[in-house]
């Protein structure tokens, strides 16, 4: 009798170490299989995303020290879909922070697998990177002190403009500037904070950037109603999330998540939770859907009301 039980659990231990053996060369097979990020994903057992530091609501910092935004739940979405292709556990979420000068070289070198701030997605870009669906569009738009003597580009003739080193609004206020002979003098900071403090203190007269962090920088600010936000658009920028090119299984899982979020209304809810609620610091932004950019939700394939 003790033999036979002795035999029973001498099975059952080479049992269970045949079964992890299968387990761990199917692993094995499963990362060989694997291509590109997938297969770095799988081995690392770790995603690697790229985030700002501040900007609202996108990608920054929130009261407990952690990144969120709408960039970051977008990303965490992406997430789940990789665990759910390469048939992993749980990933771990590495934060990788990323400025508007080296995020680009960033994933490219793959120091960071996904993008995920406020980056806009154009064919010059396209050349180093690879972009999910737009998620946000937006445009540069000129932010001065309220009571300023300013209603147009064309007021800043020789006048000084900050503007953020990297950023296509950068470009956009360089090629206005050159087309339309206004002389003016852009100053460049490093980041969305230094443009505006720039321009709080009364160092240059306007701050070029994208609308919405224009609004959100002003509405997270000690005196909102100081500043005024001029209506012209003087660039087109739709956002994307950025990863490698030439990696057709992650663009095909990237794809396929807008899809999903859009076909369960869950991007359009996501969107109102950062633009149309209360945002953690209490301010809300208040910026509804663009017509273009619920075109674009519904040809991912939200339902129409």
């Amino acid at each position: 009798m003790r033999r036979t039980r002795a035999l029973a659990v001498v099975l059952v231990a080479l049992a269970a170490g045949f079964a992890s053996a299968i387990t761990s060369a199917q692993d094995a097979i499963g990362v060989e299989r694997l291509t590109g990020t997938l297969a770095k994903v799988k081995a690392a057992r770790a995603v690697a995303i790229g985030v700002r530091d501040a900007s609202v609501p996108f990608s920054y910092v929130g009261p407990a020290g952690m990144p969120i935004g709408y960039s970051i739940d977008l990303c965490r979405a992406i997430v789940d879909e990789i665990q759910e292709e390469i048939g992993a556990g749980d990933l771990a979420l590495r934060f990788v922070p990323v400025s508007p000068q080296n995020r680009i070289a960033r994933v490219v070198d793959g120091t960071v697998d996904l993008e995920c701030g406020s980056t806009t997605r154009n064919a010059e870009r396209q050349k180093e990177v690879a972009f999910s669906p737009v998620f946000f569009v937006s445009g540069t738009k000129l932010m001065v002190r309220r009571g300023a003597p300013f209603r147009s580009y064309r007021d800043f003739k020789g006048r000084s403009v900050a503007v953020t080193e990297g950023t296509t609004n950068e470009a956009a206020i360089a090629a206005l500037d050159a087309r339309e002979r206004l002389g003016m003098k852009i100053v460049r900071f490093r980041d969305h904070d230094q443009s505006f403090a720039a321009l709080a203190s009364g160092k240059v007269d306007a701050w070029a950037g994208d609308d919405a962090l224009l609004y959100a920088q002003a509405a997270g600010s000690p005196h909102p109603r100081e500043f005024a936000i001029l209506s012209e658009y003087l660039s087109y920028d739709p956002y994307g999330i950025m990863f490698r090119k030439n990696d057709p299984a992650l663009a095909a899982v990237v794809t396929r998540t807008f899809e999903k979020l859009a076909a369960s209304r869950e991007l359009a809810r996501i969107y109102d939770q950062w633009f149309l609620r209360k945002l953690p610091s209490g301010v809300t932004l208040g910026i509804r859907r663009s017509p273009q950019l619920e075109s674009i939700f519904e040809a991912l394939g939200q339902p129409t009301e």
